[in-house]
């Protein structure tokens, strides 16, 4: 069974306010050198996952401010652009309302990556959610992350706990690497077939191949236009370890296309997105446009570090007038 960890550095109670929970310390016994444990309980989750509520119509009134308080991370850089366009007639998507929670509460070493926790909501499809303590309170960190595979059991038979990668050596290893690795297939053109110089690896029907095709054809697709493409990790990765081995890893990549005409013409034959898209994010038009597309993901990985894309969510997160730096 894995051993009970014990957080470091939070010698306060912190509260959340606005409707959510806080985190809660344990003193140590009287005497002991190991500091306090802090845990999140069932309550501050649900309390949490709650405030989800809120969301629907922020992104409906298109409400930034309101959407800023709510998410951090990677949900707050997509909400900080698409939020904007919104306002200027893109059409976002909605924000759906979920329910039926299973809640994954890591017991966890102060100090990583911060105090997180992560949802696997059943209704109205299964998806994950990665909540991140910010600014005193729970904010939505991640999600939804549809499941597009089955979702690994992360309950240690034990006792029913769920670790926090980070405190367990080999998970934390696995976790670390996977979103670098990820960005090593998806920039190698020889591993469509399953077999790049990447040495990186995913099954014939995993999300992650299909999107290397897309990456590899897509600036044949733009022809007589020069299309460029780069893949990039985009923020830090969060993971829960496996009973097994591995992890179950929770990050995000951002796919960037940067397209202009071809030479000798002065508009793009073939523009990647629709006029109206461009003007919504950019304030007007462009000869030469990048997108930053965001990909976020649930990656299984494997004690022996094979790869699976468990969940998956893409969304177009920003559009820029001028070049931006690719490859491909």
């Amino acid at each position: 069974m894995l051993r009970r960890l014990t957080a470091l550095g939070l010698g306060l109670v912190l509260l959340a306010g606005c409707g959510t929970e806080g985190l809660r310390e344990t003193p140590a016994d009287p005497g002991a050198t190991s500091p306090a444990t802090v845990e999140i309980t069932t309550a501050d989750a649900q309390a949490a996952f709650d405030g989800l509520g809120d969301l629907p119509d922020a992104w409906k009134n298109r409400d930034c401010a309101e959407i800023e308080q709510l998410t951090t991370g990677v949900e707050s850089t997509i909400g900080s652009g698409v939020c904007t366009a919104a306002r200027d007639g893109y059409a976002a998507p909605a924000f759906r309302a979920y329910d039926d929670p299973e809640f994954l509460l890591p017991r966890r070493e102060d100090g990583e990556a911060g105090a997180w926790f992560a949802v696997l909501a059943r209704k109205p499809q299964p998806a994950y959610f990665v909540f991140v303590w910010a600014d005193g309170r729970w904010r939505l960190g991640a999600g939804p992350i549809p499941l597009v595979g089955k979702a690994p059991n992360v309950k240690d038979g034990a006792d029913g706990a769920v670790f926090d990668a980070e405190a367990v050596p080999d998970a934390a290893v696995a976790a670390r690497l996977a979103p670098t690795r990820h960005v090593a297939f998806l920039t190698d053109p020889s591993g469509v077939n399953g077999a790049g110089v990447s040495g990186v690896r995913f099954a014939s029907g995993d999300p992650m191949r299909r999107l290397l095709v897309e990456l590899v054809g897509a600036p044949g697709r733009a022809r007589p236009d020069r299309l460029t493409t780069d893949v990039r990790i985009e923020g830090p990765a969060r993971a829960l370890a496996l009973p097994g081995g591995g992890a179950l890893v929770f990050h995000a990549l951002r796919v960037v296309f940067t397209q202009k005409p071809g030479s000798g013409r002065s508009s793009l034959a073939h523009p990647r997105y629709r006029a109206a898209v461009v003007r919504a994010f950019t304030g007007g038009t462009a000869t030469t446009v990048t997108g930053g597309e965001i990909v976020v993901l649930a990656t299984k990985v494997a004690k022996d570090t094979t790869m699976t894309t468990v969940g998956m969510r893409r969304v177009l997160a920003d559009i820029t007038k001028g070049s931006g730096q690719g490859s491909g």
